[in-house]
């Protein structure tokens, strides 16, 4: 009999038609909402609670904490619940209130951390209570088993889906996990595959996607891994994701939005290819911002 498990994966990639006003190059997006607590970070919340209970590091009676900027903490209550487990999250308060719902009605805790602190604070909070004891922080931005799930999953999807076509590979970078995965398996079927990280402009807030102080760069990331990184406005990210939803009926969040207007910038320079990019999440998780009003 098949669980929630075994539905994290083999999401739906799909050609973008309509935004792509390049005929010589195809637009890709995986659909990463379609995963069970609907977004991209099902993989790694699984790949990561299943790697510390397989190696003994979450015993009986220890409680998971994790910062999360929303779609890692939904995908972890969600798991954490199937492997009956207690977690608390930790997220800055201008958090969507459909995130913070979300992980509740999963029955996580949820504590909210300054909106000034963003998610430095958050981290900071959850270093601290961990030295308190009794807390297991998974670490999405240091654990390898964030980025093995997509070495092991995603990447491979998109090879076959492609058909070993694709010759571009976009994504957002947040923890940076889906890109440092992906990058890992498609440059060993092919060094020629470019690998195109997204991030925000200097003062622009787009959730999922940070630019990190040197400090709290992710200690998974490793920049040679990345062949170039196309930098986005908040603007310009909420207006594509409100095309998306409006000429290609993908609903997604301000993230997809800014991976999108990062391929297209991209594809306006190139004579062929096949470009993948990340469809993040659903865009029902925004729907009390203003991205859509």
């Amino acid at each position: 009999m098949a669980t929630l498990l075994n539905f994290i994966g083999n999401t739906p990639l799909v050609e973008l038609k309509n935004i792509n006003k390049n005929p010589k190059v195809k637009l890709l997006a995986k659909l990463e909402g379609h995963n069970p607590a609907g977004s991209v970070k099902d993989r790694a919340a699984y790949g990561m609670i299943k790697g510390a209970l397989d190696r003994g590091e979450l015993k009986p009676g220890m409680k998971l904490i994790e910062a999360t900027s929303g779609n890692t903490g939904i995908a972890l209550a969600m798991i954490a619940r199937l492997f009956n487990v207690d977690i608390e999250l930790v997220m800055p308060e201008n958090a969507t209130k459909e995130r913070v719902a979300t992980m509740q009605a999963y029955g996580a805790k949820v504590i909210l951390t300054s909106e000034q602190g963003s998610m430095e604070e958050a981290i900071d909070y959850t270093h601290q209570k961990v030295s308190e004891g009794g807390y297991l922080m998974l670490n999405q931005f240091a654990n390898p088993d964030n980025y093995k799930a997509h070495y092991e999953t995603t990447g491979p999807e998109i090879w076959h889906d492609t058909e070993g076509t694709v010759t571009h590979f976009v994504s957002s970078m947040g923890t940076t996990g889906t890109i440092m995965g992906v990058s890992r398996y498609l440059k060993e079927q092919n060094k020629a595959v470019q690998i195109v990280g997204v991030q925000p402009t200097d003062g622009s807030h787009i959730p999922g996607i940070r630019r990190w102080p040197e400090a709290y760069l992710p200690k998974i990331f490793e920049r040679e891994r990345v062949d170039t990184i196309i930098d986005v406005s908040e603007q310009d990210s909420i207006d594509m994701t409100r095309r998306l939803a409006k000429e290609e009926g993908v609903f997604a969040g301000m993230s997809s939005g800014g991976a999108v207007l990062a391929a297209i910038k991209l594809i306006e320079h190139l004579n062929s290819g096949v470009v993948v990019c990340i469809i993040c999440d659903r865009g029902d998780r925004y729907l009390s911002s203003d991205i859509f009003g």
